[in-house]
């Protein structure tokens, strides 16, 4: 059996529909699916999940939202039409609209995207509906209650077979609906699969598979056949957005294969992503990037405990929940990497609180890094990568602010400036690939 999840540009409108339908009938062991709100289309410049964002604002701020909401009505009216479904869609939705007001959860409002679209497939397909809040439970910490969710979904395919499932959120222990991270989909799917011990998940979405760099800085990037879960997180954290690197976790687990396909190009084997590989010879598999971080370069007292003054520093960033990207060190100085998004509401409170540190001697803040992985499980015990890496940047006047290797030796990252970050991508395709 297979677990098919399609993202929002897979169901943006009715011709979308078909192409999964298509897809579904021509394997009979694809029984679940679990589909994203609409996304964006020729005609639709805007995705559900961002309109019914914005509708939640409208009604915080008392704004006539009258037009938004005709406007969501008419993407599900249409597909319903040009289809020709008997659902009584606009019922519905007519129902949603008399629940709002402006204390409505931002969670249940937003989660009517994948509701709705769900409803629409499911009748589409001949499957059953099964919404995700009857059988995707978390913790009030956000954390799935496998035991429960098992245990329901389980049950919900025993008895129905072929089900749609709406992705992204799922339902708290007082029955209120939590989303997942933007692009939560991706994890309902992974976790649908985790519960039915699936032979692969598939992820269905508008390109071929995940490439060696970004195509939109490199022309020609590779398209990767097969990739380990453990690259696969190591890209997905440093900017390849195909798949949500919290969607590994389960599949990894339980080592249920992955492959992401293009719905608008069936027939391409897409790229397979498994636990072990036999080797090919690359050096590297991939290589991605993000830009705007900030480093916190920190000079402590020699006469100071080094790991008295970290453990201090750590405590700030903890205080004021940032998540921490790199710690680069020296016998007197340390650098604490973190995206810059992340402190830009308590920036000069962080600078304050760690320079009343004692031991910090002094510190200075440089913002606009970029950071760049470079991925890739056969480089273990290939000698000498690291110095053609940096090599290959220097012969290119590409100054290096920060580099980082863990032992493992899956990826190398090297820090520049956000000026450099394009042209230090080219340097090191060219120089690999």
């Amino acid at each position: 059996m297979k677990i098919s999840k399609f993202g929002g540009s897979s169901v943006s409108n009715s011709s979308q529909f078909k192409k999964v339908k298509n897809i579904i009938l021509s394997d009979q062991e694809r029984q679940v699916v679990v589909v994203s709100a609409m996304g964006k289309d020729d005609s639709n410049s805007s995705k559900m999940t961002d309109l019914l964002f914005l509708l939640h604002t409208h009604l915080e701020l008392n704004i006539n939202y009258d037009t938004l909401f005709d406007t969501i009505i008419n993407r599900f009216m249409i597909v319903k039409k040009e289809l020709q479904l008997s659902i009584d869609i606009e019922k519905e939705l007519l129902e949603f609209k008399s629940e709002l007001h402006s204390k409505i959860s931002k969670d249940y409002l937003v989660s009517r995207g994948e509701y709705f679209t769900a409803r629409l497939m499911s009748e589409y397909l001949g499957f059953t509906f099964i919404d995700a809040a009857d059988v995707l439970f978390v913790n009030y910490n956000g954390n799935i209650d496998y035991e429960k969710t098992i245990s329901k979904v389980q049950f919900a395919y025993d008895t129905h077979k072929q089900i749609v499932v709406p992705g992204f959120y799922a339902i708290t222990p007082d029955n209120e609906i939590r989303l997942f991270p933007r692009g939560g989909s991706d994890l309902t799917g992974s976790i649908l699969a985790k519960a039915l011990q699936v032979e692969l998940y598939e992820n269905w979405t508008d390109v071929d598979g995940i490439y060696s760099a970004n195509p939109s800085i490199i022309k020609d990037a590779l398209q990767i056949e097969k990739i380990t879960y453990g690259e696969l997180r190591e890209l997905s954290y440093r900017g390849a957005n195909v798949l949500h690197q919290e969607t590994i976790v389960p599949l990894e687990e339980s080592t249920i294969p992955i492959v992401i396909k293009n719905t608008n190009n069936p027939d391409n084997k897409g790229t397979l992503i498994t636990s072990k590989i036999k080797a090919n010879g690359n050096i590297m598999t991939g290589l991605s990037g993000k830009q705007d971080f900030t480093s916190f370069n920190i000079t402590k007292r020699n006469n100071q405990s080094k790991i008295e003054v970290l453990r201090d520093v750590l405590d700030v960033f903890i205080r004021y929940n940032v998540n921490i990207e790199h710690i680069p060190s020296g016998i007197d100085t340390l650098s604490v990497v973190v995206e810059s998004s992340s402190i830009q509401n308590n920036r000069f409170e962080i600078i304050r609180d760690i320079r009343n540190i004692n031991g910090v001697l002094s510190m200075d803040v440089e913002h606009g890094i970029s950071l760049i992985a470079i991925v890739g499980r056969n480089m273990a015990n290939i000698p000498g990568i690291a110095g053609k890496l940096f090599s290959a940047l220097g012969d290119n006047k590409i100054n290096i602010k920060v580099i980082a290797q863990a032992s493992t030796e899956l990826s190398i990252i090297v820090g520049v400036d956000n000026d450099n970050y394009e042209n230090a991508i080219r340097v090191i395709y060219k120089k690999f690939f």
